[in-house]
């Protein structure tokens, strides 16, 4: 396998679905043209790909100056533990090192949790001030 990365927010529909679909995002694929439109209207998004196959994608949305947020990030089941994700989200978050808040949100999945800490990212019950959190799904 040999993975090559792109900065791009132009891609194929089906590319994009065909990749949610894989990782059973199913919130998402049930509007196809929002997703689409969501990934277009990213700040940054980097994909992983094997030969034309779209096997992974970050995306940060923003200010890009004061606040960044890695909305999604995902590989296709059968790329993971390739080094796909840590490549895709250090490429995502390179060009926003002087922002101060880079932000997530995750499931509370071990695999997940210990991925975001190793990737430097504190959970906000370990944080030395107190912070809250909050937020609303539709």
């Amino acid at each position: 396998m040999s993975t090559t990365y792109r900065v791009d927010t132009s891609l194929d529909r089906n590319a994009i679905i065909d990749l949610y679909a894989a990782v059973q995002w199913t919130a998402y694929t049930r509007d196809p043209e929002r997703l689409v439109a969501a990934i277009a209207a990213s700040l940054r998004v980097v994909t992983a790909w094997d030969g034309v196959r779209l096997v992974g994608l970050a995306r940060i949305v923003g200010d890009g100056l004061t606040i960044v947020y890695l909305q999604d990030i995902l590989v296709a089941p059968e790329y993971h533990r390739a080094g796909i994700g840590r490549e895709l989200f250090l490429r995502a978050f390179q060009p926003y090192e002087d922002v101060r808040q880079k932000v997530l949100l995750t499931d509370d999945e071990p695999g997940q949790i210990s991925f975001y800490r190793t990737m430097g990212f504190t959970e906000v019950r370990d944080l030395e001030q107190r912070t809250s959190v909050f937020t609303k799904f539709a």
